[in-house]
């Protein structure tokens, strides 16, 4: 829906900017998709009176005209346009004038005539595609006066995206209502005065589908001169609201479902007959439509309207070419109707069909526009066109509302969805201004919903319409108490769902283990002795998860069973000086095939970074930075295994069982990590962080370091400088050989960067990867490589 400024200033005072009205809107549920201005930037451009035209001496299709435009002396001009004539008024030019475009005006000689200025088309002022002539500007208009002030095109469109249940929006009436709720400011409905029955034209209406048409009126106008044209002021408000002027009886029936919301149709009488008749289509019917360009097949669910020879419109969707008005019509029947919507529902787009009443017919219209649209469209055509009117003849009642009964409405249910206390004053303010009859019942309220909103039908409706109107900013930003808390426990046991998911099984293991077991992997603890051993196998208390976790590995693979993936959550015994302390561990283990078999090829084995992704990922909603040192463990690979760190604090350790502990526990390689089960648990709530709207740009370097540098720490150094555009930072290569001393390694870097105001340009890339660089160069004696 397109809402122009200055027509919605008829029905209520706007104080706001059209971008304060928009964001109004926005945030009662009315989408602001656009916001511009009604007409391009131009200037000098004033009304012109043409005095007279004259042939110009040397061109047959030119014209001198002496046009008066508000200076001492008329202006001489020559013009080409086929419709320029004495008398007519239309949009000069002036010399300095500047066109859309930057187009500007100068005096020029045309075939040896001097011209000071130029008659314009609405295409050469950017209002319309129309290019066929001159622009005709209303008699009345004084020569001389500044067209943008003339015609009130210093005005703002407001492009909404209305949701389906806002289909009482899709008119200024409807729009009007609802700016007069937000800003709390009275309605003003423009004068519509009735017209006098002057004819006694009349037309039979046989309604058969009573169900998919409760209501239709129609009337004949006569004496009509179609060829009147259409008030500038209407084309004008027509082109603002995006839809294109055709014919003043046409225009007519277009502003009055703009403004009211209420489509109707007119018929040429002469050629509609003198009975409609509203019915379902028959089998082998057909229907031309307007423009005579396409033709459908009608079905008995259509709803059409026809008369005695046939259908002349697919009703509440688009008329007939065969009974189309066109400049030789005198005599209409107008006709306005309620169909429901879901008579109407789905029937435009089978025939490949979307037009501006078959919009609002599916959404729902008011019922009770019927006469006032009939009364205000007639109005208008007998303004414009002349003539005079029959009776209104009307067939069916206004349809009984879509919910009957009132709606309850409690203040404790608004304060418990809303999470504040409203008003009741406020409340009461809010619903009437949407139109709502509202009566105070006990200690809330019985409230009906005004016919045009047929989604209203419960009290969270309601509730909805309060917040919309209140305003969803104006809510409290508080989160409510989650009905789970987060505890470490939860957070535990989600981690452990997490491993499951990934084909991990869990174990549960003896916390005894034989002493020179838990010496052999843990060397430098000394296992707290049973004082009464249930066996030799069980007479200490196990120092780490890893005895329980290669043993069952080993009672796997003895079975045939080498592709493993265990894990235990449980208690280590650490004696101290204190006595013992009791740790809670996170363990796992992993070996065999990374894939199962298949046939595409052969899977790899288990690695020591399937091992380490495990840990990212049980890590992944850490605050802190994690980190991996390599360091030696007695039960780990010399050179597989590493310290697991959350920013620079010892959290586990992850790495290759050792090749001594593999032949001692005759168990093949595996891998294994041990993590703090605590420090894992005390992840944050996960908190929403705001998505750029721009595209992000990823910049690649190749970076020389020394053999001994760990990517990791390169990584972290990149992210300690804290850069607001460097969203993340990826290592995809590391290259040693050829080109590159022995003792150096390239690391190939990905950098993505992403801003949230703007898309980057070339110098905002260059700046980050130079403080990049100077800043590993610094660290690191780091190099782009060549």
């Amino acid at each position: 829906m397109r809402i122009s400024v200055q027509w919605l200033q008829e029905w209520l005072q706007i104080d706001e900017t059209p971008e304060a009205l928009g964001h109004r809107l926005t945030m009662a549920g009315l989408e602001l998709d656009a916001l511009e201005p009604a007409a391009p930037d131009f200037s000098g451009v004033r009304v012109g009176h043409v005095l007279s035209v004259e042939p110009h001496p040397d061109a047959d299709r030119l014209r001198v005209c002496r046009v008066a435009a508000g200076a001492a002396e008329p202006l001489t001009i020559v013009c080409g346009a086929p419709n320029v004539h004495e008398g007519m008024r239309a949009p000069v030019a002036v010399v300095g004038a500047v066109l859309p475009g930057d187009f500007r005006i100068k005096r020029s000689k045309l075939r040896g005539v001097a011209s000071e200025g130029m008659l314009c088309s609405a295409r050469e002022l950017g209002l319309s595609e129309d290019a066929a002539g001159l622009m005709a500007l209303p008699s009345d208009l004084e020569a001389g006066l500044d067209l943008r002030e003339a015609l009130g095109l210093d005005d703002t469109i407001l492009e909404v995206d209305l949701t389906p249940n806002r289909a009482d929006c899709l008119g200024m009436r409807g729009i009007a209502r609802e700016c007069s709720a937000l800003l709390d400011r009275p309605l003003h409905a423009p004068d519509m005065p009735g017209v006098q029955v002057a004819s006694e034209a009349r037309v039979a209406i046989e309604v058969r589908d009573a169900e998919a048409c409760p209501l239709y009126a129609a009337r004949v106008l006569e004496g009509l001169d179609a060829k009147a044209a259409t008030p500038v002021w209407m084309t004008e408000r027509l082109r603002r609201a995006g839809v294109r002027p055709l014919s003043a009886i046409v225009d007519v029936t277009n502003y009055v479902m703009l403004e009211l919301g209420q489509p109707l149709h007119a018929f040429d009488a002469g050629r509609a007959g003198e009975r409609i008749i509203v019915r379902r289509g028959e089998g082998g019917e057909s229907l031309t439509l307007l423009g005579g360009e396409q033709t459908v097949k009608l079905s008995p669910r259509d709803v059409v309207i026809a008369g005695e020879d046939g259908p002349l419109a697919l009703a509440g969707v688009m008329g007939g070419a065969a009974s189309a008005v066109d400049d030789a019509t005198t005599r209409v029947i107008l006709e306005c109707a309620h169909f429901t919507p879901r008579a109407l529902a789905g029937r435009a787009r089978a025939h490949g069909l979307h037009t501006d009443a078959s919009h609002r017919f599916e959404r729902g219209v008011d019922p009770t526009l019927v006469p006032r649209a009939m009364e205000r469209a007639t109005e208008l055509l007998l303004a414009i066109c002349g003539g005079q009117c029959g009776p209104i003849e009307q067939t069916g009642e206004t349809p009984a509302p879509h919910r009957e009964s009132a709606i309850t409405l409690r203040p404790e249910r608004v304060q418990r969805l809303l999470g504040i206390t409203l008003d009741g004053a406020e409340i009461e303010r809010i619903l009437r201004a949407l139109d709502c009859e509202v009566e105070t019942v006990g200690n809330g309220w019985s409230v009906r919903a005004p016919r045009a909103r047929f989604d209203l039908e419960r009290e969270e409706d309601l509730i909805e319409e309060l917040a919309r109107v209140h305003g969803y900013d104006a809510l409290p930003q508080t989160l409510p108490t989650p009905v789970a808390p987060v505890t470490p426990d939860n957070a535990l046991r989600s981690l452990r769902d997490g491993l499951a998911r990934r084909g991990f099984h869990e174990i549960i293991s003896f916390s005894f283990v034989a002493a020179d077991t838990a010496r052999a992997f843990y060397p430098d603890v000394e296992p707290l002795a049973l004082a009464n051993p249930i066996s030799s196998d069980l007479a200490v208390m196990r120092s780490g998860l890893w005895p329980g976790l290669v043993t069952t590995a080993a009672y796997n693979q003895a079975r045939q069973q080498p592709d493993l993936r265990l894990f235990e959550h449980g208690l280590r015994f650490v004696p101290d000086a204190s006595g013992l302390r009791q740790e809670a561990r996170l363990a796992g283990l992993l070996g065999g095939r990374a894939a199962p078999e298949h046939w595409e090829g052969t899977p790899r084995k288990i690695d020591f970074f399937d091992a380490k992704g495990v840990v990212e990922t049980l890590c992944e909603r850490l605050s802190g930075e994690l980190g991996f040192r390599m360091e030696r463990h007695p039960a780990l690979h010399d050179g597989q295994s590493a310290r697991v760190l959350v920013d620079g604090q010892a959290i586990g350790w992850v790495g290759r069982l050792h090749p001594s502990l593999c032949e001692r526990f005759d168990v093949e390689p595996v891998y294994l990590f041990d993590l703090d089960a605590v420090a894992v648990a005390r992840a944050p709530v996960a908190q929403f962080s705001p998505l750029s709207p721009y595209p992000s740009i990823r910049r690649d370097l190749a970076v020389v370091v020394g053999e001994s540098v760990a990517a990791g720490d390169v990584l972290a150094a990149i992210r300690e400088l804290d850069l607001e555009l460097v969203q993340d930072v990826r290592l995809f290569d590391l290259y040693q050989g050829k080109g590159l001393n022995p003792d150096e390694k390239s690391l190939a870097l990905g950098l993505i960067l992403r801003a949230f105001d703007r898309t980057l340009g070339e110098q905002d890339v260059a700046g980050v990867t130079d403080a990049v660089m100077q800043h590993l160069q610094a660290r690191f004696n780091a190099t782009l490589r060549q």
